[in-house]
């Protein structure tokens, strides 16, 4: 299996028949420089000296079209067909938050996190995955009696609905600068830097050239304009998973994945971030009752390749 971005080349053996939890081993993150992807994963089975397994399931940090996904930030291009003609018996791509909402189905309580009140949720309904980073990633596993289907979507790029006269002037200020304002314009790694710029400056003070990295580090130490970016951040992201929890009804939970939640627990649990959630006028109700869950397994990239790999071989199988 491989999970497989612009900076990170990830893959390990699942062995995943039978019940989860599932064992994944021999997993190696490659960050040397491949001239192809193949390269790579022929270096992976070089170094580990594992056979190939039969089926193979990459996640891919963009979209897959006709069995094809290509990487702008590495120049790779990946296919199926060329996948097989590597070695394995079948070779899919999935984008890496379809791969999600195939993980959302085998994850036990110790994956993950509460955010928020302790509630059940529907057994069986469906369950929105979403969360910041390079960009603002959103899947749906969406269910209805004994049939899932993981749903890759594009919701990250939904537009920017401000709540409050300090959002307000947020929009305005972007808008300005950028024209149309996604939820990812905000909702983002670079998305938080563009929100202490404009905060800033709002303020009248002069932005510091801050990554989003530092802008957490100073909010945790009580830097007052890192403290109100990061705040903003976590109102909006609570604001954006409600609305997305609606938008696909998603009574089983909403649960959040990415490294920047994981690095910002602690603050996200204390912010804004659930009040805003559960904030939807007359169907508050409904809201409120949609638990929300931090993804807190590494692996679980991994996991939800093997359930994509075992769920899509069967289903191409005669």
């Amino acid at each position: 299996m491989g999970d497989v971005g612009g900076t990170h080349a990830r893959f390990a053996v699942v062995d995943a028949f039978g019940p989860p939890p599932w064992n994944i081993r021999e997993r190696q993150d490659l960050e040397g420089s491949f001239p192809t992807f193949i390269d790579a994963l022929r270096s992976y089975f070089d170094r580990t000296g594992s056979d190939r397994p039969a089926l193979a399931a990459i996640a891919v940090a963009g979209p897959v079209a006709a069995g094809t996904a290509r990487f702008t930030n590495r120049g790779w291009e990946i296919s199926e067909s060329e996948l097989e003609r590597f070695g394995f018996q079948r070779a899919v791509l999935v984008n890496d938050f379809a791969v999600l909402a195939f993980a959302a189905e085998v994850l036990v309580e110790k994956d993950l996190r509460t955010i928020g009140p302790e509630i059940k949720g529907l057994e069986r309904a469906t369950i929105t995955i979403l969360g910041p980073g390079t960009g603002f990633g959103v899947s749906c596993l969406a269910r209805h009696q004994d049939r899932s289907v993981p749903m890759a979507t594009e919701g990250g790029h939904i537009g920017f609905a401000p709540s409050d006269e300090g959002e307000l002037a947020v929009l305005q200020s972007m808008w300005k600068q950028f024209g149309r304002v996604s939820v990812e314009r905000i909702l983002s790694g670079s998305g938080l830097e563009a929100l202490y710029r404009t905060l800033e400056q709002l303020a009248g003070r002069a932005p510091r050239a801050l990554t989003a990295a530092q802008i957490t580090t100073h909010a945790v130490k009580d830097d007052a304009g890192c403290r109100a970016a990061l705040s903003m951040f976590c109102s909006v992201f609570g604001a954006v998973a409600g609305d997305l929890a609606l938008a696909h009804g998603a009574r089983g939970g909403v649960y959040i994945a990415g490294g920047i939640a994981q690095k910002i627990e602690g603050f996200l649990a204390r912010s804004e971030f659930r009040r805003r959630f559960e904030d939807k006028g007359r169907l508050s109700p409904v809201a409120a009752a949609i638990p929300t869950r931090l993804i807190v397994n590494p692996d679980v990239a991994m996991l939800g390749a093997a359930r994509a790999a075992v769920v899509l071989a069967s289903e191409a199988a005669p």
